[in-house]
């Protein structure tokens, strides 16, 4: 592996409500697109609705999945994403302004990072920690509509400005468990953020276009014009509700649910080719539950018509329903439900697609992650790439890598053959140390 080619690597951590995923990933600079070096992935057991509700259990889950990522990788990780979700985050528009006081009066990035750092000096509560600053558009001596300022020339630049908060506890129980695995937190990324980077073209978020990232939890709603984010929202209806109600309807427990769903899971009645019938297994002994396809998506189809109305009316809410020119993106392991992309279709009444990453290099374990199960997890591989957050150089990382296990080999031979000379070592037997003590004696 050349220099040429790899020379960053990142870590993205998903702390999701049904599993935690961590992707190891670099960039190939001839291609410019994305190489998976490893993947860790399990069940989550500690997270409720996007937050963590079980310091050990997600502690230990974090382990779990980074250990996995370093083993396919062959690096250390040290430093990670994470991307946050959750029903308490929140956002609002406010605005900042500032003069340019250089002799020229031509503004430069300095002066758009103190606007920021201005604009995110509002009234928010106690509880509630600032996460992103984005701006939406600048104003430059009363002239508005400018998205880029830099090299312009002015006395006084605004600017409307979106923001993002959560809930400082939840922030904190991140850090906890992250640190607890011996890792450090480079930054925390709205998981929907992190999402858009994985599925969006720039022509989609140039015309305008919403992704709904149906998480375990917690459903994401984002919407992007003119290549920036206009509106963010979370509400608590996710995949998880899906399940529990074919747990409740068909009286089986949760796990044996989930396999249903997502063995014979249909989210609209018309795609339904073959009402299949199947046997479900009785709790402990009981009989065997006989039912078919379109009895369960009598089950599963209301309540994503009900999460997708949820996503409607949050679309409408933003005031940018009637300027999605590339429609709506659905992503998440929900979506792999036959029938969803129809269903959503129907709801929202406008082009509706399922979003998958794209933007990755063949090689690798690119297959593994061609999955809208990995959206977030890719995005925050590529939020950390292109801000350079968390990035560590690939090729001393290997080379740290295979010195360490040479090393480990050496001291395994070396403690080997110490073992064997011992072994080899003959012990004087019990007779010829009976005699020696008799001549002993006799010598007395």
């Amino acid at each position: 592996m050349s220099e040429v080619n790899r020379n960053k690597f990142a870590v993205g951590l998903d702390l999701g409500t049904s599993k935690i995923c961590a992707l190891v990933a670099s960039r190939d600079n001839n291609t410019n697109k994305l190489d998976i070096l490893g993947i860790g992935k399990a069940d989550s057991t500690g997270l409720s609705r996007g937050v963590v509700v079980n310091i050990e259990k997600t502690s230990n889950t974090i382990k779990r999945v980074i250990e996995q990522a370093e083993q396919q990788s062959g690096v250390k990780v040290e430093e990670v994403v994470v991307g946050i979700a959750g029903d308490h985050i929140e956002s609002f528009q406010t605005r900042g302004i500032v003069g340019i006081s250089s002799d020229t009066h031509e503004i430069t990035q300095s002066d758009v990072d103190r606007l920021l750092n201005e604009a995110s000096h509002v009234a928010i509560p106690a509880e509630r920690k600032i996460i992103h600053v984005m701006p939406q558009d600048f104003i430059i001596d009363g002239q508005d509509g400018i998205i880029d300022p830099i090299g312009m020339s002015g006395v006084r630049m605004e600017a409307n400005v979106h923001i993002i908060t959560g809930l400082k506890t939840a922030i904190q129980n991140i850090h906890l468990c992250v640190e607890r695995c011996g890792l450090k937190v480079k930054d925390i990324v709205l998981e929907p953020i992190a999402s858009s980077l994985a599925l969006l073209s720039e022509e989609e978020q140039e015309v305008g276009v919403a992704i709904v990232d149906i998480g375990g939890g917690t459903t994401d709603v984002a919407i992007f014009e003119e290549n920036i984010i206009r509106f963010s929202s979370v509400f608590g209806l996710a995949g998880r509700h899906v399940t529990k109600d074919i747990s409740t309807v068909l009286s089986i427990n949760y796990q044996k649910a989930e396999d249903v769903k997502r063995e014979y899971g249909h989210t609209f009645l018309d795609s339904i080719m073959r009402d299949d019938v199947f046997m479900i297994p009785g709790i402990n002994g009981r009989k065997p539950i006989e039912t078919n396809k379109s009895y369960l998506c009598q089950i599963i189809q209301p309540r994503m018509e009900e999460l997708f109305e949820f996503a409607l009316a949050e679309i409408k809410r933003s005031g940018f329903a009637d300027r999605l020119g590339a429609g709506v993106i659905i992503t998440g392991g929900t979506t792999l439900l036959n029938g969803t992309e129809e269903l959503a279709r129907r709801v929202f009444n406008m082009d509706v697609k399922i979003g998958i990453p794209t933007g990755i290099s063949i090689s690798g374990l690119a297959p593994e992650v061609e999955s809208p199960i990995f959206s977030t997890g890719v995005g925050l591989a590529i939020y950390a790439l292109n801000n350079n957050i968390g990035t560590k150089d690939l090729e001393e990382e290997l080379e740290t890598a295979e010195e360490e296990i040479k090393s480990e080999e050496a001291t395994d031979e070396k403690n080997a053959s110490k073992q064997q000379k011992e072994k080899n070592k003959k012990p004087k037997s019990k007779v010829a140390i009976g005699a020696r003590f008799k001549k002993f004696i006799e010598e007395l």
